[in-house]
């Protein structure tokens, strides 16, 4: 009777424990389900960062998700990603980028997800008439430094593009050793261009495409920072490290986003005009392009294993 009750009790001692694990596992799919309903997506602020997510965000709404974006700087972004605290960022400008790359994406603790938009600009640029002036080269820049005040207006801080131009600045790249580099918000620095602009004032800033700015103002791109930023680069999809195997529904329709210039410029265009928000032009622009629905929600469901492209459509 000891014996069998010896068995009895390690066999119920192994189903309790079996039993915990079952529900153990349980629990963690429960939790990993849930984890997907709310996508944390980050935006540096950048006009072209916001009508990517709006999109992105539209379509998520539709499927039955919901999309949480938080404005934080780029370093900020690519440590949350490493951290887990950040699901997505669609604004993974390359070469801008590559020292964060280089520390996040290769050593594997951030996923390179998908190439979403090709041939960007992004670098310095001034007015025409400055261009007309004889500033096409960073070579040029030094030789109209009083003109200039010796100032080149950057981004937000800890943007990579601004510790770009400070390496310059810091090496004496172009003889701009003298110069200072102003960091303010995308917002003030197009401010601080168009009050140069309405004055034929001289002025060199950082410029990208798409953006409305190449709508807005007559401007042109330098020559001679290709060691910094390219000739023509990338826009990539990253995300957390595991994310894809977490949520891999949200992870194809994420893996199917592609962008163009014409999309993205139409949308800031919109936005930039108070005609719309971003939400309401990423929908309006869906709306005139249905088609793009097609390949998007190809191989997606809704959160409840619904016809994606039916509950999307019924959004619009």
């Amino acid at each position: 009777m000891k014996l069998l009750s010896t068995k009895l009790s390690t066999g119920l001692r192994t189903a309790l424990v079996v039993s915990a694990g079952v529900l153990a596992m349980g629990l963690s799919s429960a939790q990993a389900a849930e984890s997907c309903d709310t996508v944390r997506m980050a935006d540096p602020g950048w006009s072209d960062i916001a009508a990517t997510n709006a999109i992105t965000g539209f379509l998520l709404d539709g499927m039955g998700y919901k999309a949480k974006v938080d404005t934080l700087a780029v370093p900020i972004i690519f440590g949350g990603m490493k951290d887990g605290l950040v699901d997505v960022f669609m604004g993974n400008w390359m070469p801008a980028q590559q020292a964060h790359y280089d520390k996040f994406v290769k050593t594997g603790d951030v996923v390179e997800l998908k190439k979403n938009l090709e041939g960007t600009e992004f670098t310095l640029a001034v007015p025409d008439y400055v261009y007309a002036a004889g500033v096409h080269d960073y070579a040029d820049l030094a030789k109209f430094a009083d003109k200039f005040d010796s100032k080149i207006y950057g981004i937000g801080a800890g943007a990579p593009a601004n510790q770009s131009l400070q390496e310059i600045i810091t090496k004496n790249e172009f003889d701009l050793g003298k110069w200072k580099l102003v960091e303010s918000s995308e917002q003030a620095m197009l401010s601080e261009v168009a009050r140069a602009v309405k004055r034929e004032r001289f002025i060199t800033f950082l410029g990208w495409t798409p953006h409305p700015m190449n709508v807005q103002f007559k401007l042109k791109y330098l020559t001679g920072g290709e060691k910094y930023f390219g000739t023509s680069g990338t826009v990539n999809t990253l995300t957390r490290k595991g994310y894809a195997q977490a949520c891999p529904n949200v992870a194809k329709l994420l893996a199917n986003l592609t962008f163009t210039q014409e999309m993205e410029n139409t949308i800031m265009a919109e936005v930039d005009a108070k005609k719309a928000s971003n939400a309401e032009a990423a929908k309006a622009y869906i709306s005139a392009h249905p088609e793009l629905l097609n390949t998007w929600l190809d191989g997606v469901k809704t959160k409840d294993g619904g016809d994606a492209l039916a509950a999307v459509k019924a959004k619009l």
